[in-house]
């Protein structure tokens, strides 16, 4: 932890520059106030000119190793790569005595997120997963709505993040075997998961179907998973690369009434511009995206929450600066990582999982 005496900035390495690294934590670790990025490590020539163009204070690494090498000019280490290299990546830096941040998927098992996580606690350092879409602006609107009490008690959650992608891409998220952890389950269903879970807590049943549509894909790409949770509440949670026709973002069905948000949150978007997170109009959304709540009869707008992914990495500068709680914790990567490998079981056996406590 950093003594929260010091004046100097939060020193932060970040390991990864594709898409990840260069849109969705180089900009924010850049926008948040005491933190700078010293060091970015790209084995990629044409992304480590993009970074130095970029953040010319920022040391260009090549190589991992030699980020340990230098380990004590860090306060923090984010792993943004491919999916098989996160828990090994954030078991050397937490031995070179580096807190971590980890992109999600956290690890590729619950069981290789236990061993990250006791790796953290036997250093006595902090290892916090990047479940960023928290901030998302429906999922704030929601949690301010369910505080509120407007839906009444919660029968159904439908949460969606599809995708009209027909065409592969390429790359190992498409073209690579269970050990690489690639497929849209661990990516974008990772964030539905975690969603479902803040929002209604434990989960007792799994079912799942898992498709791999298009010709030439290796990993799913068309994916539903449905969840009981143990307070009654079912979730409903579609993820797709072959969605022409785009469903609602959110549909959650009440006792008392209905929230429907048609349009995901503009955060992605903006970021993947090159806008970053640095006026008071971040995150808002115009009244045409808002969504609706209806009783059935009175359908009425209702004003969106702004997004806010910049509080993420507010949040890890406070856990390091003050000693408050981290943004995310670590065991909540393990619950969403039981229901992927549950999920997984349930589509191979087509039969729902009983989902036991650990």
């Amino acid at each position: 932890m950093i003594d929260h005496t010091s004046e100097h900035d939060i020193r932060v390495a970040l390991i990864g520059f594709g898409l990840g690294g260069a849109s969705f934590h180089a900009p924010l670790i850049a926008a948040t106030p005491g933190m700078m990025l010293a060091t970015i490590v790209t084995s990629n020539d044409e992304r480590a000119s993009q970074a130095r163009r970029l953040y010319p204070a920022a040391r260009i690494a090549p190589a991992v190793h030699s980020l340990w090498d230098h380990a004590a000019d860090h306060d923090l280490v984010v792993i943004t790569t491919p999916n098989r290299y996160h828990a090994p990546l954030a078991l050397e830096a937490l031995s070179a005595g580096l807190p971590v941040v980890v992109d999600k998927p956290f690890a590729r098992t619950a069981a290789e997120a236990r061993r990250v996580i006791q790796c953290a606690r036997d250093k006595g350092l902090a290892v916090i997963p990047y479940h960023n879409r928290r901030w998302d602006s429906e999922y704030l609107t929601l949690r301010r709505l369910l505080d509120d009490g407007v839906l009444g008690r919660i029968l159904r959650f439908e949460s969606r993040l599809e995708r009209w992608r027909p065409q592969l891409k390429g790359g190992w998220r498409e073209r690579s075997g269970a050990e690489d952890a690639g497929g849209l389950l661990y990516d974008l269903g990772t964030h539905l998961i975690d969603q479902a879970l803040t929002l209604f807590g434990p989960v007792t049943q799994v079912y799942a179907e898992l498709d791999t549509r298009r010709a030439g894909a290796q990993t799913d790409d068309d994916v539903f998973v449905a969840l009981t949770h143990a307070n009654g509440v079912r979730s409903h949670l579609w993820t797709s690369a072959v969605a022409a026709h785009i469903g609602p973002r959110l549909r959650v069905l009440g006792e008392r009434g209905a929230f429907v948000k048609q349009d995901a949150d503009p955060q992605e978007a903006a970021l993947r511009s090159g806008k970053i997170p640095d006026g008071p109009d971040w995150g808002a959304e115009s009244p045409e995206a808002w969504g609706v709540v209806t009783d059935g009869v009175h359908p009425h707008p209702v004003q969106s929450e702004p997004g806010a992914y910049q509080k993420f990495y507010a949040g890890i500068s406070a856990m390091l600066r003050d000693a408050a709680l981290p943004p995310v914790a670590a065991e909540d990567a393990v619950a969403g990582l039981r229901i992927i490998e549950a999920a997984q079981r349930s589509a191979a056996a087509r039969s729902v999982i009983e989902l036991g406590t650990e």
